[in-house]
């Protein structure tokens, strides 16, 4: 995509036909971004409405659908994005410029429609994290740094060149909804961004060889899942500890509770903190005085838990846990 193709576009930001495609909150930023900005989003693409409720009988729209009827946009919800009926209806939108946040893989029918292409904002530092979840493995694997990327979409998930990025440091007490949101702003900013440069013909994407640090550097970012939650005792203080954080506040790192006569119990952990420390305890006990504090004997130390959940219970500070839960010292986890 180069500088003289946009140089023909000279009406600027508000005739560019722009459709939008997106689904959960971490895209209505972007969206919103435009619209305030007084981009010409002519349409909205967004998942159809999920069931929700104890038999489904419940049509939850999604977060960028909602955002998108208050601004009455239009909305497009394929259930397949061959259907020659979407395909269609895409057409009839005229966009000069698509713009994915957070949707789903484009066939190339889709991401290759409109003259001036398709560009994608990654939650990631591109090439590391490719994949459906970058925040959350930046997160577990405790990276100091993360940040965002656009770039044209091609025919490999998360490999197009490289527009523009932004990065974003972070912090060892940060857990993933905190990074999250901080990339949601950002990446709204860099949404924005990137269509000006466009428009102003100032981009000369770069393809993502370029950008290669050493292979032990770059990272899967695969889709999680619920088995992918569960903690593992045996791994180092700071690992879990990361792990919990990344995984913090959704979908949430869990565990059991294992009783004295070997019943079980889910418990889901949402913050910790770590100490270092000598002891002679076997992995996966329980140290607590039953009244403020409850640790987990890992190889290098304790894992304190401060924020846990049990299940079909509502989420609470240790403190309170405790108050309910005194025998819990007789316990161990797995």
């Amino acid at each position: 995509m180069g500088r003289k193709l946009f140089r023909r576009l000279k009406d600027g930001k508000k005739e560019l036909r722009i459709v939008y495609m997106g689904t959960p909150d971490f895209a209505v930023e972007s969206l919103r971004a435009l619209v305030e900005g007084g981009y010409n989003v002519v349409g909205v693409i967004t998942m159809p409405d999920k069931p929700v409720g104890r038999h489904g009988s419940v049509l939850q729209a999604s977060p960028v659908k909602e955002y998108a009827l208050s601004q009455n946009l239009p909305v497009l919800q394929p259930e397949k994005l061959k259907d020659e009926a979407f395909l269609d209806a895409l057409r009839a939108l005229n966009a000069d410029l698509q713009i994915v946040v957070a949707f789903r893989m484009l066939p190339e029918v889709v991401w290759d429609m409109p003259r001036f292409g398709t560009f994608n904002l990654h939650a990631s530092l591109l090439p590391q994290y490719r994949g459906a979840a970058p925040i959350n493995w930046a997160v577990i694997n405790g990276d100091t740094e993360t940040g965002v990327t656009t770039f044209f979409l091609t025919h490999e998930i998360d490999t197009g060149k490289i527009i523009r990025q932004k990065h974003l440091p972070i912090a060892d007490t940060d857990d993933v909804g905190v990074v999250h949101d901080a990339l949601m702003a950002i990446g709204a900013g860099l949404v924005t961004e990137t269509v000006d440069l466009l428009l102003e013909g100032k981009v000369d994407a770069v393809p993502q060889e370029e950008f290669f640090k050493d292979a032990a550097e770059l990272h899967p970012a695969p889709k999680i899942f619920k088995d992918t939650c569960r903690i593992n005792w045996n791994q180092p203080l700071k690992k879990i500890y990361d792990f919990i954080r990344g995984l913090s506040p959704y979908p949430a790192a869990w565990t059991e509770l294992v009783a004295p006569d070997g019943s079980r119990m889910a418990l889901k952990v949402y913050k910790t903190e770590k100490h270092p420390a000598l002891h002679d305890l076997v992995t996966g006990t329980i140290h607590t005085d039953a009244k403020s504090y409850i640790d987990v004997a890992v190889e290098d130390g304790y894992i304190r838990l401060l924020a846990v959940q049990l299940a079909g219970k509502k989420r609470m500070e240790v403190k309170d846990f405790l108050n309910g839960f005194k025998q819990i010292g007789d316990y161990t986890v797995e």
